[in-house]
């Protein structure tokens, strides 16, 4: 359920008409629903009711300040994957006691900078970075609370682009080698083993494989216990999905997902954390974009919208489907018109639908981008010197912008002339 429905006729974001924000800021923008943003954490705040738990929102899919402290203010805490993720959350509002530091690359730089600012735990995914850890955290004197990203070899059944739990994927320590690497961490100087960190990848659709990759947790848990470890944390990542259709999808709902966590790994006393993305902020958030034309070609029409793979890049990257609808309301019984959805740059894979039955659109008409709220903003890019695009939280019957829409004079004055030029 999202807070994005039509009234009077009008498509509206809880109380406020998107076509209100768009005779405002102008097109294409992003609108996320404060309302559906909330709820969606109540699930799984409802999920884990009576489980030691902390929420973790994955900042990957949407990292604008406004939504984090929008989560923050309901108890998240924050997953970054970069230095400048844990920065824009501290930013924020958020402590550093509630942030966890996640990714395969963090750089000395990086770690120094989140023990010095204040993390909750380090999610380890190397020897290396282990061993790296510890001596930047002992030259501060100080101890890096650690996970280690176990990598369960568990096949999530997604997308291959964002499967993170196989073996043959860059992420984690293999379970196989998991007791020899936490006997290493537990007698480093500048570490203090807090749990173990898995997570398999995202947009999963079935709680099989969340099932394989925990029962694998639950003994690892029992067997480094039996070794003298501290156990105390569980981080399950995230990955759970979201109905990008309206038609035939059906993830399993959050409370589903909480009852497997409670009958896997319930048992063990551990605190859980968990890092859910998409399924808080993408069907939270709508991309708004106006028709430029309406072109007849060879056997199909082209609907030129305003908005491009740049601003949303996830149908050229993954094939990625999104639902599009009119921002007024279709007549009942409205015939529907097949039309190819693309954009304006300059390459075929602009194409955000081939062969969408929409109702008969023109140029000016208004569309929306449904489940546009996570990957969307963060992905954007300035491909073919097109700005950035505003993004807007509505909260009842207000709204406000939370990124403007850069000028082309701040865009191109950012370029530095050298001086033989």
């Amino acid at each position: 359920m999202d807070h994005f429905h039509y009234k009077d006729g009008t498509l509206h974001a809880e109380e406020v008409a998107l076509s209100d924000i768009a005779a405002e800021v102008g097109t294409p923008f992003y609108c996320y629903s404060t309302a559906t943003l909330t709820r969606h954490f109540a699930l799984f705040q409802e999920a884990l009711e009576g489980l030691p738990h902390l929420i973790c929102f994955a900042m990957k899919s949407n990292s604008n300040q406004a939504v984090i402290r929008t989560l923050a203010a309901l108890g998240a805490g924050m997953d970054v994957v970069s230095i400048g993720e844990y920065l824009r959350a501290k930013a924020a509002g958020v402590p550093g006691e509630r942030i966890v530091f996640s990714g395969v690359g963090k750089t000395r730089e990086d770690m120094r900078a989140a023990l010095l600012g204040g993390i909750r735990q380090f999610n380890v995914e190397s020897e290396p970075e282990l061993r790296a850890l510890s001596a930047e955290a002992s030259a501060l004197g100080l101890r890096a609370p650690i996970t280690l990203r176990i990598n369960p070899d568990v096949d999530a059944r997604t997308h291959e682009k964002i499967a993170t739990g196989k073996k043959e994927n860059k992420f984690g320590i293999p379970i196989s080698r998991a007791r020899a690497v936490y006997a290493e961490a537990a007698a480093l100087p500048g570490i203090e083993v807090v749990g173990i960190d898995v997570h398999i990848g995202s947009q999963l659709t079935e709680l099989e494989p969340f099932e394989e990759a925990y029962q694998k947790v639950a003994d690892l848990t029992i067997a480094l216990r039996a070794d003298g470890h501290d156990i105390r944390r569980l981080d399950l990542g995230g990955g759970l999905g979201i109905p990008y259709t309206r038609s035939n999808e059906a993830p399993p709902l959050p409370l589903d997902y909480g009852a497997l966590i409670k009958r896997t790994l319930g048992h063990l006393g551990c605190e859980i954390e968990i890092e859910p993305g998409r399924l808080i902020s993408g069907n939270a958030g709508v991309l708004v974009s106006q028709v430029i034309w309406v072109k007849q070609g060879e056997g199909r029409d082209f609907l030129i919208v305003d908005a491009a793979m740049n601003d949303l890049v996830r149908p050229s990257m993954y094939g990625a489907h999104h639902d599009i609808v009119p921002l007024i309301e279709p007549a009942v019984g409205a015939a529907p018109h097949s039309f190819d959805v693309v954009g304006p740059v300059c390459e075929t894979g602009d194409t955000f639908a081939k062969d969408r039955a929409l109702t008969d659109l023109a140029e000016g008409d208004l569309v929306a981008f449904r489940s546009a709220g996570a990957y969307g903003a963060v992905m954007a890019s300035e491909y073919n010197t097109r700005p950035l695009i505003p993004e807007v939280l509505v909260h009842g019957a207000e709204f406000a912008v939370i990124r403007p829409r850069p000028s082309y004079d701040e865009m191109i004055n950012r370029d530095i002339i050298p001086n033989w030029l």
